[in-house]
């Protein structure tokens, strides 16, 4: 595996687990906005062994209930479920945070109960995916397939969308709201610069305009809901 970064501790990234975080590199798509540049474009990030990872895990186990694994793309590795079932073999949970443009890895991952707990980017309408994720022919029917394996999934999930003011508009809420209605959890939060973005000259909404931007989205989905 292509581990290039390591958060011993988080109590926000798994929803009810103290957990760790485990980044992979690499990435399938281009999103202007994303905070981990380095890791998609792959000159950054620590070089950390899979013993040294499963070395911090063993010496873990008992204090920590849960690994997330982002990235980066994590089911862009065909090892992925075999370093899943090393991680639960020691007790723990797992969270995959993924873009969506691996159903088939996904549907494997969710048949086989591999995964507690998905968290899937939306980022953007339909219409305003290419944009949004930076990938001008971006196979739309990937991340269609993928969200619907996990609304029709019994695996707990979660959708979230950044939302860029130069990238989102009101019409995408409605139209987001449209296609992934009904949902069980669904957070927007709003665009921050790291400072390691793709591209330049991009800016959040304030909070005020946030809210206007939920209330559309709950139209249709209204477990949607502001983090941060």
């Amino acid at each position: 595996m292509n581990i290039k970064g390591l958060q011993k501790l988080t109590l926000l990234d798994f929803p009810g687990k103290v957990a760790c975080t485990v980044f992979l590199g690499g990435c399938n798509m281009r999103c202007p906005f994303c905070h981990n540049a380095t890791l998609v474009l792959g000159y950054g990030g620590e070089d950390i062994s899979e013993e040294e990872f499963f070395s911090f895990l063993e010496k873990r186990r008992g204090r920590l209930e849960g690994v997330c694994i982002s990235g980066g793309e994590p089911t862009l590795s065909p090892a992925l479920p075999e370093f899943i079932r090393r991680i639960r073999s020691l007790g723990y949970a797992v969270k995959l945070d993924t873009n969506g443009l691996s159903p088939d890895m996904l549907e494997g991952l969710l048949r086989e109960g591999l995964v507690d707990y998905v968290a899937m980017d939306i980022k953007s309408s339909r219409e305003g995916y290419a944009k949004a994720s930076g990938v001008p022919d971006i196979d739309l029917t990937k991340i269609e397939k993928s969200a619907a394996l996990l609304m029709k999934s019994n695996t707990p999930y979660e959708f979230r969308t950044t939302v860029v003011r130069e990238l989102h508009d009101e019409v995408d809420m409605v139209r987001i709201g449209e296609w992934l209605s009904g949902a069980k959890n669904y957070f927007l939060q709003s665009f921050l610069d790291s400072g390691e973005l793709i591209s330049d000259g991009l800016h959040g909404y304030d909070k005020k305009e946030m809210e206007h931007l939920l209330k559309l989205l709950k139209v249709k989905i209204p477990s949607a809901k502001i983090r941060g």
